[in-house]
């Protein structure tokens, strides 16, 4: 079996030689991709400190503060996002035109689903918990007397618009 494969290489050598570069420069890609390498532990997330303002998806609110940690949310691509948000914030109904998944990362955050805020269908989600900000539904948030910080996925391009634009500090 090695003998047939000595063969076979040594009668084409040129095509093996064009085989071997081009396994090397895909190494070699896949290496240089790989330079993008991050691990953030929880104490990382919370010392970040701000790389964005008005960044695509998040609500505007000065009381939340946006972090870009891979990606581009205005983009059609894979992007994810940090938000810390104040103590004591009320985030109104709003969507995003984006599927996102949300994970709590410090704090109690209070989420629910409709076109207004309505404290009776929040939930309380503890450290660890998973959430998702479905395309195109509207949904609320809020902070108790702690700062929140969530982490987000999704796929761009992001915004946001409220139910009611009065809302959207950006309008003003």
């Amino acid at each position: 079996m090695f003998t047939d494969l000595f063969k076979y290489i040594s009668r084409n050598k040129i095509y093996c030689c064009f085989a071997l570069m081009f396994f090397i420069t895909v190494a070699a890609h896949a290496q240089q991709q790989s330079n993008s390498q991050l691990r953030l532990t929880q104490q990382d997330i919370i010392n970040l400190k701000s790389n964005i303002s008005g960044a695509p998806g998040s609500s505007n609110l000065s009381a939340v503060q946006e972090f870009v940690i891979a990606g581009d949310p205005s983009k059609a691509d894979f992007y994810t996002i940090v938000l810390k948000i104040a103590p004591h914030t009320k985030i109104p109904a709003h969507l995003h035109p984006d599927e996102r998944m949300g994970t709590v990362i410090s704090g109690t955050w209070y989420f629910g689903y409709g076109d207004a805020f309505d404290e009776s269908k929040l939930k309380k989600l503890p450290v660890g918990s998973i959430y998702s900000e479905v395309k195109n539904q509207n949904h609320f948030a809020m902070t108790g007397d702690e700062p929140v910080i969530v982490e987000l996925n999704g796929y761009g391009p992001s915004g946001v618009t409220y139910v009611d634009s009065a809302n959207d500090p950006a309008s003003h």
